[in-house]
């Protein structure tokens, strides 16, 4: 399955932009693909890897001159995992500058390495986007609501990443390889990280408390690491698209929560590998946690892809009244609270209805959560 949008967005960048177009995601979420369903293996297009050790080899060259003898006569120039290559950056900028005719493409699976070594050199030279797991909206795009709503259970457990959705009964299996070869590749391969059995436990730790506040200094006691070296592997799991984090709403009442954060998985099947569990819902005790992850992630992806700028939130005040997410656009603040069971009692917190009157409240249950996703 193709993210159409993306491929509109690119298809678009290379017709009217002179920008280097960077393409970003996880490992595994389908960007090679796109890219292949868009552009075929010819004289006008070279294909290059940057996972490939002489890709690495002939791109360390950064005289212009150089670079004409490996580019030729293509018209188009493609390097998957470019952040792989040593300043990547600088070797871009010189084909920006130097050879307008070449549309330039590059994908990475971290944010971390090619945005550190491209910021500087590409500045108002590139156009970046980013590709998620296929969401809730894709799915229904692809085979209908009704059968997407039948799956959910299954999505809760598993996730949506393309290899898993499209591997029907061989889920565990594939979701563990892409835990232990790609993520932990990805992630370790930056000089930063140093002590895998600590980041595996990090990512355990996590994966125990999404959904709820994290304390470093509660991770650091689990994982053996100081708060300094905690913040840097967050980072680093944070720029390589494993967790993304939510911050606190204050703004008025002095007892609300001003420097808490919650962490959130990209993708519920990888949560759900690090921590080997793969019961169905009716056996487990974390189904809260589960849906309000499944619903945050697939939310950011929507108003991602929508091209909705809002600021996501929790809210919580020192007395323990709590509400699961906020979105802020435009001045305006809509408050959702999370709840797995449709028969649930909630109530809007009077703290947060008396400091903020004009903002909306709703709560999202798996009978009514389509739209909150569409």
């Amino acid at each position: 399955m193709i993210n159409r949008s993306i491929e509109k967005d690119i298809s678009k960048e290379m017709k009217f932009g002179k920008k280097a177009i960077v393409l970003l995601g996880a490992r595994q979420v389908g960007k090679t693909t796109l890219l292949r369903s868009m552009f075929k293996e010819g004289d006008d297009v070279l294909w290059l890897n940057g996972d490939a050790s002489n890709t690495r080899l002939i791109l360390t060259a950064q005289s212009i001159e150089q670079l004409r003898v490996i580019i030729g006569k293509h018209k188009i120039i493609l390097i998957d995992e470019a952040q792989r290559i040593p300043d990547i950056g600088i070797i871009l900028k010189l084909i920006i500058d130097h050879l307008p005719q070449v549309k330039i493409i590059a994908t990475g699976s971290s944010s971390l390495d090619l945005a550190n070594r491209t910021n500087e050199p590409l500045t108002g030279r590139k156009r970046q986007f980013t590709l998620f797991p296929l969401s809730f909206s894709e799915m229904v795009d692809h085979h209908g609501l009704i059968s997407e709503m039948n799956l959910l259970n299954h999505r809760l457990i598993y996730g949506y990443y393309p290899d898993i959705v499209n591997s029907f009964g061989e889920e565990r299996h594939l979701l563990q390889e892409l835990t232990d070869s790609y993520l932990y590749k990805d992630i370790l391969a930056f000089n930063k990280i140093k002590k895998s059995e600590q980041l595996t436990r990090l990512l355990r730790a996590l994966a125990y408390q999404i959904a709820s506040q994290v304390s470093y200094s509660e991770l650091g006691q689990l994982c053996g690491l100081d708060n300094k070296t905690i913040d840097t592997y967050i980072s680093v799991l944070e720029q390589t698209f494993v967790i993304f984090r939510l911050g606190s709403y204050s703004r008025n009442l002095r007892n609300e929560l001003k420097a808490s954060r919650k962490f959130f998985f990209t993708d519920n099947g990888i949560r759900n590998a690090i921590i080997a569990d793969f019961r169905p819902l009716e056996l487990r005790d974390d189904v809260g946690k589960l849906w309000e992850n499944y619903l945050v992630s697939e939310r950011f992806k929507r108003n991602h892809y929508k091209g909705n700028y809002a600021n996501p939130w929790f809210w919580r005040t020192q007395a323990q009244q709590e509400i699961d997410y906020i979105e802020e656009r435009d001045g305006h603040l809509s408050a959702y609270e999370f709840k797995w069971n449709p028969a649930a009692k909630v109530k809007q917190p009077k703290a947060f209805l008396t400091a903020y009157p004009d903002s909306s409240f709703a709560v999202i249950n798996n009978e009514n959560f389509m739209e909150f996703l569409m």
